[in-house]
């Protein structure tokens, strides 16, 4: 991937060449200085007492000198790398540019500049916030027939503790309410949910079942005691003959007081739950017109909850069915600027403009006679789709190995990335040349946003907040997070662990072999000051002496 990167890349920015400017000016300033008072000064006496003392000077003394430099580059290399590996950037530079720059007059060309800066500023924070929130992952993995499986398999825990407490929580916010103590299977199951031993878990929900029909016990157990899906299924179709029942009696009461109210609303989240995942069952057991007819059922019955993001598993089965009319239909509801984007939506969109044009897409004819407004068309959608997610391509196109997603994804992260591909990989397979193109044109993306942590091109920045949130939500032990843009090393981390390594040796050499060194360092600092010597023997030539006779009185 074409990442930009946060070290050695602020070396090519304005500051850079402020800095440069400024201690070429200073260079050259100061060498004026020394050459015109070098009379009044003395400067050949002073030069011949200086290096009559260098002379006088022991190793020892030169020892002690590259290993005091030494330790004091050694410790601001240590400050350096914690202050980086805590806050992500190097305090030299931030300094450079926070304090220093100003007084030199630089101005900061990345930050984005426009004439509604301060409305902007406001709906950047707004989206900022919302798009660090962490979402439920519409098309989540059943826990005792996938990701149990995958544990008995390889030995390896696909969901972090993070995840798993998450989804905890999203169980007592839709499956309870203050009302549950009034039945007895209820109250069980309320606690439950907060139990962090899944045989614990699993043991209330059949408590909770010898009392009565219970929905939620069903559910927990559909989810992580059995171990296939038709036994999820099984358990699914015997929670939403409950759940339906307990939806029924209290959308009569809903409006007799804030109790019955929640207790409603509880019971729609069972129900909308419950046939969720029954549409799902159905998918994944190959029925696919029958989970695309639950799900456009759901959708109509409960149109005011797209919280739960049930589109998402309607695109699914309908690339599945291949019926891209429908998709696309789809796509004219749900990809409004009023709603929040997805990674489904961005690439399913991008995916569909491709399938136009990829099966006769060819770079080399591409370069001769430029792009047709189909395939440029395709093109900007595929920049819209890495531009809203960068992580995918490398999924897609197999660069990077997939692994099982999460129950929670970070929109615009690795984890959301993760969770398309896994699911939607097969489909962009499926559209002859699709992969093709979208390898010859995605890394354009980036030139268009060269940083795209303070200004984007189609969407707002991309959030900071990701790398953080999905290495929490990842299995980092066996996978390795995608980062974007990718971090590097700044200038003065490098620069100070190159110092501290060369005065370091310089004093072993000088402590081992002082005499030898000490031809060195003479034949080092002539060396040196040759150049210096022949311009200032060329200047006195060339100016007259009279004139050089007045600079040195001033």
């Amino acid at each position: 991937m074409v990442e930009n990167g946060t070290g050695l890349e602020q070396l090519k920015s304005p500051i850079a060449w402020s800095w440069t400017y400024f201690w070429t000016v200073w260079f050259f300033v100061m060498l004026f200085l020394v050459y015109i008072l070098r009379v009044p000064l003395r400067y050949s006496d002073n030069l011949t007492e200086v290096s009559m003392f260098l002379n006088t000077l022991t190793p020892k003394f030169y020892v002690a000198l590259t290993g005091t430099s030494s330790l004091i580059s050694g410790l601001i290399l240590i400050f350096e790398w914690w202050y980086f590996r805590k806050y992500g950037t190097s305090f030299i530079e931030q300094v450079s540019v926070s304090h220093l720059r100003p007084l030199l007059g630089g101005v900061d060309n990345s930050s984005p500049t426009n004439s509604n800066s301060s409305n902007g500023d406001a709906d950047s924070n707004r989206q900022s916030v919302s798009e660090c929130k962490v979402w439920r992952n519409p098309l989540n993995l059943f826990r005792g027939a996938e990701y149990n499986r995958y544990t008995w398999v390889t030995g390896r825990e696909p969901l972090t503790y993070y995840d798993m407490n998450l989804s905890a929580q999203d169980h007592q916010t839709f499956f309870t309410c203050d009302s549950d103590h009034l039945r007895p299977a209820d109250a069980i199951m309320q606690k439950a949910w907060r139990e962090r031993n899944p045989q614990a878990r699993i043991s209330a929900a059949h408590e909770a079942l010898e009392l009565e029909d219970c929905a939620t016990a069903s559910i927990l157990l559909a989810e992580e005691e059995a171990t296939t899906i038709m036994e999820a299924e099984k358990l699914f179709k015997q929670a939403l003959k409950a759940g339906e029942g307990c939806y029924r009696r209290s959308q009569q009461l809903q409006y007799h007081g804030a109790q019955y109210e929640a207790q409603h609303r509880r019971d729609t989240n069972v129900v909308v739950y419950i046939k969720r995942r029954l549409a799902m069952c159905s998918r994944k057991l190959g029925r696919t017109r029958e989970a695309v007819k639950m799900l456009r059922d759901l959708m109509k019955e409960f149109p005011l909850l797209s919280m739960f993001n049930i589109h998402e598993n309607l695109l699914e089965s309908l690339l599945e069915l291949q019926n891209y009319a429908d998709v696309q239909a789809v796509l004219a509801k749900y990809d409004d600027i009023s709603l929040p984007k997805s990674a489904t939506i961005c690439y399913t969109a991008a995916l569909l403009k491709a399938r136009a044009v990829s099966d006769k897409f060819s770079p080399e004819a591409a370069s001769r006679r430029g792009l047709s407004t189909a395939e440029m068309n395709a093109v900007e959608a595929i920049h819209r789709a890495v531009e809203f997610n960068p992580h995918v391509p490398k999924y897609l196109l197999e660069m990077k190995s997939l692994i099982l997603p999460p129950e929670h994804i970070l929109k615009r992260g690795d984890s959301e990335a993760i969770a398309y591909a896994f699911f939607h990989l097969q489909h962009w397979k499926r559209v002859e040349g699709a992969l093709n193109l979208l390898h010859c044109t995605w890394e354009g993306t980036f030139r268009m946003i060269p940083y795209p942590l303070e200004k984007g091109h189609l969407f707002y920045p991309y959030p900071i907040c990701t790398e953080t949130a999905d290495r929490e939500l990842l299995p980092t032990v066996f996978h390795e997070v995608s980062v974007y843009p990718k971090k590097e090393l700044p200038f003065f981390i490098l620069f100070t662990a190159g110092l501290c390594s060369f005065t370091a040796m310089l004093a072993l050499l000088t402590h081992q072999f002082p005499e030898l060194m000490g031809v060195f360092a003479k034949a080092f600092l002539s060396t040196l000051f040759a150049p210096l010597n022949f311009i200032m023997e060329k200047v006195e030539s060339i100016l007259p002496s009279s004139l050089w006779h007045q600079l040195t009185r001033i």
